[in-house]
């Protein structure tokens, strides 16, 4: 009989290693498909919470931030996309000519959409437009700060659109998702992805599948014997 647990990931849209972590971590559980069935909710954290509506040029967000030049900056995102593209996703611009500039958007509404997909539809839909955010943003190139882009994505993945679109006017949407961002400020989660087994133990940052598989077996038993 497969043990079941629940996994929590605080990540953000923004963010490239919570698109290695959660790719290894699907990696993992293909693995032990026979032994841990996994159940996966997506929880809010906020890289950049006063980030501007008209949002920052990727290259230069990280250069000022960390202290680095545009070319250093420029080099570390080529690290991370060769890391997103090992992990099994591609973020490859699919269009035509030169892709739209990489940006940093404010990723608040985002996670509203999120908890309110969790809460109304479950944690599989949540994840499937999960995935979507991450390749609208970091393949697609679009505009994940803008409400009409966030529907057409949740409209995407077979959300209403008119539901959605009321549902994040709605301040206890919000509310809700602040006090997530206060459970990961409690629990000393300060990066991502953070991800929470059973409510108990953290597995911090982008780990490779077999340390996921690792983990998540040792977890398992864990729990077993003191059942």
């Amino acid at each position: 009989m497969s043990a079941r647990l629940r996994i929590d990931i605080w990540s953000d849209v923004m963010c490239p290693w919570c698109v290695v972590g959660y790719y290894n971590l699907a990696t993992a559980l293909r693995e032990l498909a026979d032994e841990i069935e996994a159940e996966i909710r997506w929880q809010p954290f906020e890289l950049n919470p006063d980030m501007p509506a008209e949002g920052e040029g990727q290259v230069e967000h990280i250069a000022r931030k960390y202290g680095r030049t545009l070319e250093q900056a420029e080099s570390g995102g080529g690290t991370m996309r060769a890391a997103m593209q090992e992990a099994g996703f591609d973020p490859t611009w699919p269009g035509e000519g030169d892709p739209p500039p990489a940006m940093m958007w404010n990723t608040f509404e985002a996670h509203r959409l999120l908890r309110w997909v969790l809460v109304k539809l479950g944690p599989g839909v949540q994840t499937q437009l999960k995935l979507a955010l991450f390749a609208a943003h970091f393949r697609d190139r679009r505009r994940i700060g803008e409400r009409a882009v966030l529907l057409d994505i949740a409209e995407s993945c077979g959300v209403d659109r008119a539901e959605a679109d009321a549902a994040l006017d709605d301040p206890a949407l919000a509310q809700a998702v602040r006090v997530e961002e206060r459970h990961a400020y409690d629990a000393n989660i300060t990066g991502v992805p953070a991800m929470v087994v059973q409510g108990q133990f953290l597995i911090p940052g982008a780990q490779p599948p077999e340390t996921y598989a690792q983990l998540l077996r040792r977890i398992a038993a864990k729990l077993g014997e003191a059942a």
